[in-house]
């Protein structure tokens, strides 16, 4: 298993095939600069809500994809033996969220055991959520599909028919990996937290890992709303220290001080901040394959980091700021483009700022819209999240 990487919104995930790409990549990008609107700076087009919600959702599944070579190296010799061969572009080496148009509980459980349990892929020795002491242990690389120990523990729970499905003492960053496509449907919306709440339960019935996965759909969905913004992390720990937000936690606190942790650190470099990576990326990167890179540079679970930065840069230079090659590279792209804009067109309300969006359900608006805000794996988008290799 992977060390746990919460503090910050680091990562741990397992590794597995997820969105596995084919090519080694192009020296460079093929979007450079200003040229589509790559970068946060000048030329870029103004984004609607629905662009940036888009924008997410495809942006944390091609990040995910692109950082699979890196993914679960640990060894920092080890690491840098083999960024030596791939530099400078180490990436990409070798349903129902949509269909129900809400997270329903029942749906993306079943969709989650059919995806993973028996008679699947998955279905190996040494993937067994049975397996006794002293059976096959894993041996890195893992060649071939992956069970992470929440979705074994999900499997058990769900054999033995309980309510409660999630695994209750796994706090990694699955819950964080799999929040886009449901922050793009509610953003703006009163019942948002509460919906990612349920989807992450239903593999992680961990309160920190709760916790921290509302801290990040807070983060994801400010940029959903307002694009990009210097300030999002303080309009966010001003969410989190309102006595009145949304879906208050027990463990708000701590999030709230790992979150001023990586507000201290941004000077730093984000080698300097493993496990706690993945939001310095998003609030010190610009460039959604840079950033990517960059944390690739890292090692550990760089997917888990590089899923949360995709989708908050995708959230913020959209579907076009998004590499051409990168997305051509992503086996089922065209597949997930469709699942993720039948996903925004079933979303409640666009808050959309320039309109003055929905009155009605603007929750703690004073938090995420301020007057200058610009406008610029492997299968479907499942009950409240994509599937990938490794966790829905």
């Amino acid at each position: 298993e992977a060390r746990r990487e919460i503090n910050g919104l680091g990562s741990s995930r397992e590794a597995g095939d997820k969105w596995r790409l084919a090519r080694p990549c192009r020296v460079s990008s093929e979007l450079e600069g200003d040229q589509l609107g790559n970068g946060l700076g000048g030329g870029q087009m103004a984004l609607s809500v629905s662009d940036r919600a888009t924008g997410a959702i495809i942006g944390a599944a091609v990040a995910d994809a692109a950082a699979q070579p890196m993914h679960w190296i640990y060894n920092p010799d080890r690491l840098r033996d083999v960024l030596s061969d791939l530099e400078p572009c180490p990436e990409f080496r070798p349903q129902s969220l949509s269909q129900c148009g809400d997270v329903d509980v029942d749906d993306l459980t079943k969709r989650i055991y059919r995806f993973f349990g028996a008679g699947t892929v998955y279905d190996l020795p040494l993937n067994d959520p049975y397996r006794k002491e002293g059976g096959p242990k894993a041996v890195l690389p893992i060649d071939g599909p992956w069970r992470n120990s929440s979705l074994k523990a999900f499997i058990r729970n769900v054999d033995a028919g309980k309510e409660e499905t999630g695994c209750e003492v796994d706090c990694q960053m699955d819950g964080v990996t799999k929040l886009a496509p449901v922050v793009a449907m509610f953003a703006g919306r009163p019942e948002m937290l509460e919906k990612v709440e349920k989807a992450t339960r239903v593999t992680q019935n961990d309160d920190m890992c709760v916790a921290v996965t509302l801290a990040a759909a807070r983060i994801l969905e400010h940029f959903i709303l307002n694009g990009p913004d210097p300030n999002a992390l303080d309009a966010v720990l001003a969410q989190m220290n309102d006595p009145k937000r949304q879906n208050p936690q027990e463990l708000d606190r701590a999030v709230i001080a790992q979150l001023h942790q990586v507000k201290e650190n941004l000077g730093k470099t984000s080698q300097q901040l493993i496990p706690a990576g993945a939001l310095h990326g998003v609030l010190t990167l610009t460039q959604l394959d840079e950033a990517v890179r960059d944390t690739m540079r890292c090692g550990g679970c760089t997917a888990s980091r590089a899923s949360f930065i995709g989708a908050c840069l995708g959230a913020q230079i959209g579907l076009q700021g998004i590499p051409e090659s990168w997305l051509k590279r992503t086996f089922r792209y065209p597949r997930l483009l469709e699942l993720a804009e039948n996903v925004v067109q079933k979303k409640p309300c666009i808050l959309n700022a320039e309109q003055g969006g929905c009155r009605s359900s603007q929750r703690e608006s004073h938090h995420l819209i301020s007057p200058s805000a610009r406008l610029p794996p492997t299968q479907q988008v499942a009950a409240a999240v994509w599937h990938n290799d490794n966790q829905t």
